[in-house]
């Protein structure tokens, strides 16, 4: 199943769109693969790419600069000392706001897709608080605080998620995997 959102100028909430029938094809670019923790910022032309099982990934776009940002990050809690901050979902979200704010985008413009938070194990809990819902909860309490809009939404369930973002259209897809 393919998932893919077009950027839109409004500032309210849309729900995603499935295609099962005609799949959307996910356009064959170059594009970076981002691990656990990093955060990428970029407003060239190759996409990113990541795979997200309970972890959950935030894409930014400022539409009227065409720059695009995401987050990969793997647990709600804030970071304790000495870890990597990426991976954490506080700092996670700090960091990629203020990488692109830093590259000169506008707060007022952002725009957010949010993905993964998938219960893929067993042992995480089936019920509505596992950690991939945290993970999500972390990322949706983040961005309403910022006053940021998420134009797209594909979280939960039990299967992992491949996802490409385009960051200088704001494009993602989404491939759901397993199961």
């Amino acid at each position: 199943m393919t998932v893919a959102v077009a950027p839109t100028r409004h500032r309210t909430a849309v729900a995603i769109r499935r295609v099962e029938a005609t799949p959307v094809r996910v356009p064959s670019l170059p594009a970076t693969y981002v691990h656990p923790g990093q955060i990428v910022v970029s407003g060239g032309h190759e996409g990113f790419t990541t795979i997200l099982g309970s972890c959950v990934s935030v894409c930014l776009h400022d539409p009227k600069l065409g720059l695009g940002g995401l987050n990969h990050f793997l647990l709600p809690m804030a970071c304790p000392p000495e870890q990597m901050p990426g991976r954490y979902g506080p700092t996670a979200m700090s960091q990629l706001l203020n990488a692109m704010l830093a590259n000169g985008a506008v707060q007022q413009r952002l725009v957010a897709h949010v993905v993964g938070g998938a219960s893929v194990l067993a042992a995480f809990g089936s019920d509505g608080n596992h950690l991939g819902m945290r993970n999500v909860t972390v990322a949706r309490d983040f961005l309403a605080a910022h006053r940021i809009p998420v134009l797209s939404i594909d979280v939960g369930g039990t299967r992992g998620r491949k996802l490409i973002f385009t960051p200088r259209d704001g494009l993602t897809y989404i491939n759901l995997i397993g199961g």
